[in-house]
């Protein structure tokens, strides 16, 4: 049986939770980084630290550009909306670096945006859908996709200064950026050959396929939350996370390279 669908006002208080502790680890730890550590590359290919920070900086001015839209209009769904970020992933870091060339306090910058996307977002209210920058969609799926993000790039971070102790984020924010990953690749790729497992967030079944109504599925994944976001988010390939044994495959089907990343 399909989960019932968030309400903005479930998701909204762990989206504002995530960015206030981003918001308070970023004004802690990058004045206290050495002068060259943000000019440093990130471990996103092609993207320095301070790129990956200013990022996060756009992420809130899309919430900030939110339209709202009429009830009857048709929206995307979460796993679509996701869809559009590869190819938009050039475009989306050339905005990042333009908007962000001139600003010297990055801290300041994210907690000034965040907070005018917290008003952006008491100003909709109750509105069903907006649009944003990929087209329609669902008020609450909109800033659950913000706090996927929020979640992955806070990883970014960590592993990208792993002389800085990471981001704390709520468990609340993981827990929620791992079921909707989970969700869409259960959207994009239906079925019930294979049983993916994040314990001890959820699981979900993918994949045509032999089907099953009780026991064990044809074929079980298993990860932790982290392997989990990073295979997701294309941080991990799934043969080195498999090889490691942060991924554990058996069974028919078992074998999720071909559907991954899925941001």
């Amino acid at each position: 049986m399909a989960r019932a669908r968030l309400r903005t006002e479930q998701v909204r208080p762990v989206l504002d939770a995530a960015v206030a502790a981003l918001g308070g680890w970023l004004d802690a730890e990058l004045p206290a980084l050495a002068p060259d550590a943000l000019a440093a590359p990130s471990v996103l290919a092609g993207w320095t630290v301070r790129d990956l920070v200013a990022h996060l900086v756009l992420v809130a001015d899309s919430v900030v550009r939110l339209e709202p839209l009429a009830r009857s209009t048709p929206v995307l769904s979460v796993a679509d909306y996701l869809a559009g970020n590869p190819a938009g992933a050039p475009a989306v870091a050339e905005r990042t670096r333009a908007d962000c060339a001139s600003t010297d306090d990055l801290a300041a910058a994210y907690l000034r945006r965040w907070r005018q996307a917290a008003e952006r977002l008491d100003a909709l209210g109750s509105v069903p859908a907006v649009r944003a920058r990929r087209g329609p969609v669902r008020t609450a799926d909109f800033v659950l996709t913000r706090v996927v993000e929020v979640v992955v790039h806070a990883d970014d971070l960590a592993r990208s200064l792993p002389d800085a102790p990471a981001p704390a984020l709520p468990v609340q924010a993981q827990r929620l950026a791992v079921r909707t990953l989970l969700e869409a690749l259960a959207a994009r790729h239906p079925g019930q050959a294979l049983e993916v497992r994040v314990p001890p967030v959820t699981a979900v079944q993918c994949l045509p396929g032999p089907r099953h109504t009780r026991g064990t599925p044809p074929g079980v994944v298993e990860t932790d939350p982290t392997t989990w976001l990073r295979l997701a988010a294309g941080r991990e390939r799934w043969a080195d996370a498999v090889a490691a044994g942060r991924a554990r495959a058996s069974g028919e089907r078992a074998d999720l390279a071909a559907y991954l990343p899925l941001l």
